[in-house]
């Protein structure tokens, strides 16, 4: 908030980009750090223009597509419904593949390259690390697999996001600035959308969701990308996406069982309907279906360890060189030829393909290659 009372007068300026300044975090915009997140998400480029986000045609699932033919093209396999269990380790405590989920083994060739998150790679893919931190001993290597798991689970992964995906019958128009009559898509409905007045609705709600209680007023950022991508939804009819803050994955007790409970999830979601009503009446009205994501079914659907999406909160104490672990900032990790490659690693979280390339660099490098 001291950088931008510095910089700018303006305080629903101030607000929208202070909403940048907790994007899947749990802080505020007065806390250490949170200017550090607000440059996180303006760091990078799209279409040439500094500091922007773009849609992709066709939705996200367009970039696992690319990535997957430009992948077969270079001549990989590609190995798809199946679940990987266990990182498979020789007797020398080296990854020589995966087990899936039919008992069937992937043998790796060079290396075990994960895009999960730390914790699910190394925590719950490997075996006891105990028993691995003895493997090394008897060899006489001081790898430190025990440290390094026990770091890893000790991390921080706070988060509070919650996803809403709704399909709707009508664009939604805003009172302060409404449809045209023909009801085409204008510039309003093409960027981020905000909801929120002023800081202190952000801070209230972080400060909410630090006890373990839902926000009452949630920080919501809407987009349409049916406004630009004709793709995504029929005729007339659009997508409207809605990333919301605070929603803690561990709930106070005192509320029950949290987001275990269907009506404790569908009460947080009409709540985050009722306020964008109050920006664009008839907007619930025109759901005709919802796809709402919590922190519970962030972890359970993607393995996102408490839901936090960016495979690790993105605090000082966890960017870059400490990012996942002091020590371990180059994408390896104390079990040989096992590599980290998501965005549990510099520069972390954001669809950069960064933590990627440069963890592609230090495989090539490990095998005597270049990159091209």
């Amino acid at each position: 908030s001291q950088g931008l009372d510095k910089w700018f007068e303006s305080e629903m300026l101030k607000t929208t980009l202070a909403c940048d300044a907790v994007i899947g975090t749990m802080t505020s915009p007065r806390n250490v750090g949170s200017a550090y997140v607000l440059l996180h998400h303006v760091l990078g480029e799209a279409a040439g223009r500094q500091g922007v986000w773009a849609y992709v045609e066709g939705g996200m699932g367009s970039i696992s597509n690319s990535i997957a033919r430009a992948a077969s093209e270079a001549g990989a396999e590609l190995v798809t419904g199946c679940a990987v269990e266990e990182i498979v380790l020789d007797d020398n405590g080296k990854a020589i593949g995966v087990r899936v989920d039919d008992g069937g083994l992937i043998r790796a060739r060079q290396a075990v390259v994960s895009n999960l998150s730390p914790f699910q790679t190394m925590v719950q893919l490997l075996s006891d690390p105990a028993a691995q931190q003895a493997g090394e001993e008897a060899k006489g290597e001081k790898k430190g697999l025990s440290a390094y798991c026990k770091h890893i689970r000790g991390a921080d992964y706070t988060c509070g996001s919650f996803k809403i995906n709704c399909a709707l019958d009508k664009l939604p128009s805003f009172s302060c600035l409404p449809n045209h009559r023909d009801g085409r898509p204008g510039p309003q409905h093409r960027g981020t959308i905000h909801f929120e007045n002023d800081r202190e609705e952000i801070e209230r709600a972080c400060m909410e969701a630090s006890r373990g209680v839902p926000a009452t007023r949630p920080v919501i950022e809407m987009t349409i990308p049916s406004s630009l991508d004709t793709t995504v939804a029929p005729p007339g009819q659009h997508v409207a996406q809605l990333f919301v803050q605070f929603a803690p994955y561990d709930v106070d007790p005192a509320l029950g069982i949290g987001w275990e409970d269907p009506t404790f999830k569908e009460d947080f979601v009409n709540r985050v309907f009722s306020i964008v009503d109050e920006f664009a009446p008839g907007f619930q009205d025109s759901i005709v279906g919802v796809d709402a994501l919590s922190p519970l079914d962030l972890e359970r659907v993607f393995g996102l360890h408490k839901g936090n999406i960016f495979h690790g909160a993105l605090g000082l104490n966890q960017i870059g060189w400490a990012r996942p672990a002091v020590g371990w900032s180059s994408h390896r990790t104390p079990v040989d030829s096992v590599y980290l490659c998501g965005a549990g690693n510099h520069p972390g979280g954001g669809v950069s393909g960064a933590p990627g390339r440069n963890c592609a660099a230090v495989l090539l490098s490990d095998m005597g290659l270049a990159i091209k």
